[in-house]
């Protein structure tokens, strides 16, 4: 899965994935994280996600890093922002606001960039890499954050043989591993959302569930 089966779908508007609204899980579940206000949040393979918007408002520095230049040009126009570009090795910078996009691949992203960022929101990256990919990003993005970062996850589990991903299923055994040496990984919400997704239904899938975990330490 490359980075051209992305773009593509961008240019076809095959983006089921992306929500028309702040995501209720991250709304519930953000606040109780106690990320520090004014700090630093990474949104991975963002697209043009509104929870960026959401963070910017809880007064967050938003980092988001998407591949697809459609993706981050629609974000900015559909929220009527007008960001100041200009380009870096990393890739090009959108900037508005506390909200900053970096058009570009995440893994040219380093420490430089990366550790300055207290807090992380995935809620499709993840669940849109190959089991291959999984463990080689989550070291090399998780792994370089803050040490003191904390943050949220929402993953699909569904049996994976009953459906072909993008998004894949993630087992809570496999996010032990993937997360293993890099955060502690804590589900704090599981529910049952089959009935809300008709092409998981059309495809024969005979159980979903979204999961949330809490990531990296809680603080006392």
């Amino acid at each position: 899965m490359d980075a051209e089966f992305w773009l593509e779908r961008w240019r076809e508007g095959r983006t089921h994935f992306h929500q028309t609204r702040v995501t209720p899980l991250l709304q519930k579940y953000w606040p109780g994280l106690d990320v520090p206000a004014g700090g630093k949040v990474l949104v991975p393979l963002c697209g043009k996600s509104l929870d960026m918007v959401w963070l910017a408002a809880q007064g967050h520095e938003v980092l988001g890093v998407e591949l697809a230049p459609l993706a981050v040009e629609q974000f900015f126009a559909e929220n009527e922002l007008r960001p100041v570009i200009h380009e870096s090795s990393y890739g090009r910078h959108y900037v508005a606001g506390n909200i900053e996009i970096i058009c570009g691949d995440i893994y040219n992203l380093d420490a430089r960039i990366l550790s300055h960022c207290v807090g992380a929101y995935d809620r499709a990256a993840l669940v849109a890499l190959p089991e291959s990919m999984r463990a080689s990003y989550v070291r090399h993005v998780y792994g370089q954050l803050s040490p003191s970062w904390r943050g949220l996850l929402i993953t699909l589990d569904y049996p994976q043989e009953e459906m072909a991903g993008p998004p894949f299923s993630i087992a809570d055994s496999e996010a032990q591993v993937l997360f293993q040496g890099v955060a502690p990984a804590a589900i704090i919400d599981r529910r049952d959302i089959l009935d809300k997704e008709p092409k998981f239904q059309a495809a024969g899938v005979s159980r979903l569930d979204t999961v949330v975990y809490r990531l990296g330490q809680q603080r006392a």
